[in-house]
């Protein structure tokens, strides 16, 4: 309660006490005194596997279901209105539930709802691969997406909590393996399935076992950081006040930037392989570039955080991936099929525009109770404003049969994104704003 929103008092509840046996038999002892700091740091190594675990599971719940589609629709009967759905329900729930993320971490810590998220994709994911009914599978796509949602918001409170002085190496590392998650899922899940015999259900299962074993991981760190019967509990901490958050326009502008930075994302994810294909592009290389998209964002979703986080704003980042967006859908609209390595690198430059806002929410907040906070209003406004992007898109191409629209569309709104990035990445807090 009061120590999830604290970082003094969640890190005194987190250090490791001394063992009993030692200090007493052998008070003040000399071999006791490097056990704390050792202990710290292998604690320190194994959250960070867990976030890079969580990352990575973060999402094939949604690549590895788009890599099948047609195959469930077939097995299950699904509708084209129900196979809707399933493209709606990712950012609805992401909107929905983020937005009860920071109350349930005030009520039992961010680790724990982390646990409860990952115990969330694992069966989720599992049981779907085994129903029989298409609403019931979309009922526990849901479940799996509700996990998803709710860690989204909480890991880079985690980050803010128990890496204070690492916030950017580690949202770093975060990113990095969400990426990994996302071009492992989007290159492999096809293959998989082949190999397997060719049964989708096995194709979209063999990823509930990866979510096991990343909620093996947070279990751990659940029942290590838990607090020792008989250790000296920390002084009573004060509750983290709820912000007066709708009156910071940082939040604004960070949502804004949040949403439309999904909206490119979603959009280039859910078509670029059929624009390449109508330029002349093979299937197999449309999805092959369509991989050179995300895995361009491997290295950069590393490398950014830490680069963006030694300015004392981002504006320089927010206009460079900018304006790569800019071009490489200019690019594809005007020259799919004309380097189309070229225009791939590009948009995968833009779309790194995500580690940057997952940055900036570690970075715009002074404490993990304003992360969470800040966390949840960007993310679930974000996520509520790039729903119609994708949808409009392809109803532009149902209307003409071209793609110049929808393309000049996803470039036109890089600029708005580019506006409100820029008042987003200033160096405040939302703490003064909020209560100014």
């Amino acid at each position: 309660m009061s120590t999830a929103a604290d970082p003094s008092a969640t890190e005194t509840a987190s250090r490791p006490p001394a063992t009993p046996s030692t200090t007493s038999t052998t008070p003040g002892a000399a071999p006791a005194a490097p056990a704390a700091p050792a202990a710290r740091n292998a604690a320190a190594v194994l959250l960070a596997v867990a976030v890079a675990a969580a990352a990575v599971n973060l999402r094939p719940v949604v690549t590895s279901l788009g890599a099948l589609l047609d195959p469930v629709r077939d097995g299950l009967g699904m509708s084209a209105t129900t196979a809707g759905l399933l493209a709606a329900v990712p950012p609805l729930c992401f909107a929905a539930l983020g937005a009860c993320a920071p109350g349930l971490a005030r009520r039992t810590g961010p680790i724990a709802v982390v646990t409860a998220a990952m115990a969330a994709i694992a069966a989720g994911v599992l049981a779907r691969s085994f129903t029989g009914s298409a609403a019931v599978f979309l009922l526990l796509t849901a479940v799996a997406l509700a996990g998803v949602a709710l860690a989204n918001v909480l890991i880079p409170v985690v980050i803010k909590r128990y890496f204070p002085d690492r916030v950017a190496p580690m949202i770093g590392l975060y990113s990095m393996a969400l990426s990994v998650g996302t071009s492992l899922a989007a290159a492999t899940t096809v293959p998989l399935t082949d190999a397997m015999g060719g049964s989708w259900r096995l194709g979209l299962g063999v990823w509930g076992l990866l979510a096991v074993a990343a909620l093996a991981v947070w279990l751990v760190v659940l029942f290590a950081r838990r607090e020792r019967p008989g250790a000296a509990a920390p002084a009573p901490a004060p509750v983290q006040a709820k912000l007066p958050i709708l009156r910071s326009r940082t939040a604004w502008a960070l949502a804004a930037f949040f949403g439309l930075q999904s909206t490119s994302a979603y959009g280039a994810m859910g078509w670029l392989p059929k624009i390449y294909h109508d330029a002349g592009v093979s299937e197999s290389a449309s999805g092959v570039l369509l991989a050179v998209v995300m895995a361009v964002s491997v290295p950069v979703s590393f490398l950014l955080p830490n680069l963006a986080a030694r300015r004392g704003d981002q504006r320089l980042y927010v206009v460079v991936l900018g304006l790569c967006g800019i071009a490489g859908f200019l690019g594809l609209m005007l020259a799919a099929g004309t380097v189309p390595w070229l225009w791939a690198v590009l948009v995968g430059l833009s779309m790194c525009a995500f580690p940057l806002a997952l940055t900036m929410l570690g970075l715009r907040a002074r404490t993990p109770g304003g992360v969470a906070q800040l966390s949840a209003f960007a993310q679930s406004l974000g996520y509520l404003i790039s729903i119609p992007g994708p949808i409009l898109m392809g109803a532009l191409y149902q209307r003409t049969g071209q793609w110049y629209l929808p393309l000049g569309l996803l470039a036109l709104l890089l600029v708005p994104q580019m506006l409100v990035g820029l008042r987003a990445a200033r160096a405040r807090h939302i703490e003064d704003e909020a209560v100014g």
